[in-house]
């Protein structure tokens, strides 16, 4: 779609476009040299790289974002908020998971496109076997689904959806007789765009979502670990106690490395919640490149920074999910790595040659459960 036609749509809906888009909109008809488009479909084919050049397209301001841009515009959302928004295409959603050194891959993960203006992206990273991880994976987005033809707030959908996916997975372990699953559990980190510009995230253990915003890395979720003192606090109000292993990591109960998950029934009374904390930015996509949603096998190797720099420096999302995933493998990670990169309107703007990475981290596997 052409800013000028762009400009006319947002007319017609009573909206004002500054002057600098009109301005742009007026070179645009008169001198149509300035900007090379092409018709060709291989020169259209790809927006990360549309004409070959090995510069990936970047948005920016509205009327002097890159000419080359082949990223369709949301045009109901665009409408909405009076400002050009990419349309987030979940083909150009890159992921990847490694199984590591462990006998199983407990990971899971999904994307998805609940309603016309919701996507759906999510993490879980199991323990004490799949089960939990699998509960959340075929059910979370039902639950999230159900909640939302209720309520507007997704922070709040995203809560139901957590305490009522753990509500049901313990009565199917109950109905299970298999007492042994009541020790299963898994992380949980879930994040919900609507209309390409309000993110929300919800979370419980430690899998994390990261915003790489004008090259730096966003912190999204805190881990949930015996060692934050609100954390540890509530375990111990509620009967338990923190001990540390070998390696100097504190455990709930001596078992389990985190204060909040879904499943783990046999720690529930001593503090072991599945409530999420949440969080909801809106997106600027003129800063931000993507988010990344990453288990600990990823991020209990390599820091935030790290993550955002080595994506910045891959061509596309799908590459650069590969790439981290076995990046962490190098570093020495012998857990379950399993990352998702959602790309935004700053992808490839932000591209340093400088990547520092910390060689000071320590080779240790970065599983809880060995």
């Amino acid at each position: 779609m052409s800013a000028a036609l762009f400009i006319n749509l947002l007319r017609s809906h009573g909206y004002q476009i500054r002057r600098r888009a009109l301005l742009t909109s007026r070179i645009l008809q008169e001198d149509k040299r300035l900007f090379h488009y092409s018709s060709s479909p291989e020169l259209r084919s790809s927006r990360f790289d549309p004409d070959g050049s090995g510069r990936p397209t970047t948005w920016d301001t509205f009327g002097i974002w890159d000419n080359r841009i082949d990223e369709p515009i949301h045009l109901p959302s665009s409408i909405k908020y009076g400002k050009p928004i990419p349309k987030v295409s979940l083909s150009r959603v890159g992921s990847a998971s490694q199984i590591g050194k462990r006998k199983e891959n407990e990971d899971r993960f999904k994307v998805a496109q609940m309603t016309e203006n919701i996507l759906y992206f999510a993490v879980f990273d199991g323990h004490g076997g799949a089960v939990a991880a699998d509960f959340c994976d075929k059910y979370m987005e039902k639950y999230i689904a159900d909640f939302l033809k209720e309520e507007e707030n997704l922070e709040l959908v995203l809560s139901k959806a957590f305490l009522e996916v753990d509500k049901n997975l313990e009565n199917h372990i109950h109905s299970s007789g298999n007492a042994s699953l009541l020790s299963a559990g898994t992380t949980a980190t879930v994040a919900l765009l609507r209309d390409g510009v309000e993110l929300v995230v919800a979370s419980v253990g430690d899998s994390r979502a990261l915003l790489c915003r004008k090259g730096k890395a966003h912190k999204l979720t805190v881990d949930h670990t015996p060692e934050r003192k609100d954390e540890k606090d509530r375990i111990k109000k509620s009967g338990g106690f923190v001990a540390w292993n070998s390696l100097g990591q504190p455990h709930v109960n001596g078992r389990l490395a985190m204060t909040r998950s879904i499943g783990d029934f046999d720690l529930k009374r001593i503090g072991v919640i599945a409530e999420p904390e949440t969080k909801r930015i809106n997106l600027h996509h003129v800063y931000d490149s993507f988010l990344a949603l990453t288990t600990d096998g990823v991020n209990f190797i390599m820091n935030s920074q790290e993550i955002c720099d080595v994506i910045n420096q891959c061509h596309d999302p799908l590459e650069a999910a590969q790439v981290i995933s076995e990046q962490a493998l190098q570093y020495g990670s012998e857990d379950n790595s399993t990352i998702i990169i959602v790309p935004f309107g700053a992808w490839g703007k932000h591209k340093s040659s400088d990547v520092n990475f910390s060689f000071s981290r320590s080779f240790v596997s970065s599983g809880r459960w060995a």
